[in-house]
């Protein structure tokens, strides 16, 4: 991917990368079509009336048309059991028609959502939530695809230039789709990572040590500008009420040398990586090369 234009206000913007990896998709969609006369297919499952989750979906399906993938879209009750659910995606991942599968989470308490999770075949986890998919990830194995917001992320950094091979990343957050795995993919690059949290003792001091901090502790503005060393990379991770991230954009934007606004950072890669990733799975199930 060719490095992108930052503006002069030290943003990195994630709409032009997005754009980007779209075109890129679309292209391969159009090539495995024709060379195997079948057209990617991701499925998207939801379960109950969660209002985002619904919001979500449709964006989803809105990527699907722009990148020339078919979707099918299941949608189930609120009163849906793990043993139906799983029974569903058990069916989705042994139909050959389909290429990719995304369970739209959370679901209904009653469900166990990792049960669900784990009835998704690595080959078509296209969003990376299985056991399964991030072992492989964090021992740099293939076969598998990453979270969707860590792979943009990274795909982010690549794309502004940021060097990562000896430096010093802190992540701050520890869920299982974007902490955990974006540590293992910086890992990857051969940068030196600390993992932090919320209840992390004297957190700030760790992070002034930070040539790129990642924040995706699902705290508003969070993180503050006077914690960064400067010249600090900002990957903001973290989408609030009112619009705004985990870190307070304003004081930070004076120490950084690159960040990411909320929006417009890094939210618009994770649709996009979910859409590239659909289509590297029908390529690998179907047996197009590159």
């Amino acid at each position: 991917m060719l490095r992108m234009s930052i503006t002069h206000d030290n943003k990195i913007l994630g709409k032009p990368v997005a754009n980007i990896i779209m075109q890129q998709t679309l292209a391969h969609v159009q090539k495995i079509k024709s060379q195997t006369g079948v057209t990617p297919c991701l499925a998207t499952v939801l379960v109950g009336e969660d209002p985002a989750s619904h919001t979500y979906i449709r964006m989803k399906l809105n990527r699907c048309e722009q990148a020339g993938i078919t979707s099918r879209h299941i949608k189930l009750d609120d009163k849906t059991t793990t043993q139906q659910l799983v029974t569903l995606i058990t069916e989705l991942g042994n139909d050959p028609t389909v290429n990719g599968i995304l369970l739209q989470h959370p679901v209904p308490s009653q469900v166990d959502e990792r049960a669900a999770f784990e009835a998704i075949p690595v080959c078509k986890d296209v969003d990376g939530v299985t056991y399964g998919s991030f072992s492989r990830m964090w021992f740099n194995e293939p076969g598998c695809f990453p979270s969707c917001t860590p792979q943009g992320i990274m795909l982010l950094l690549q794309a502004a230039g940021v060097q990562l091979k000896g430096k010093h990343a802190v992540v701050i957050g520890r869920s299982p789709i974007l902490g955990k795995p974006v540590a293992g993919l910086l890992l990857a690059k051969h940068a030196t990572v600390t993992i932090c949290h919320s209840r992390t003792e004297d957190l700030p001091s760790i992070v002034k040590l930070a040539d790129i901090v990642v924040a995706a502790v699902g705290i508003p503005e969070f993180v503050q500008g006077d914690w960064l060393k400067s010249g600090a990379v900002v990957m903001d991770a973290g989408y609030n009420p009112g619009n705004v991230g985990d870190v307070h954009f304003e004081s930070a934007q004076k120490v950084a040398s690159l960040i990411t606004p909320v929006p417009g950072g890094v939210g618009p890669m994770t649709l996009a990586i979910l859409m590239q990733q659909t289509a590297l799975a029908a390529a690998q199930q179907l047996g197009v090369t590159e």
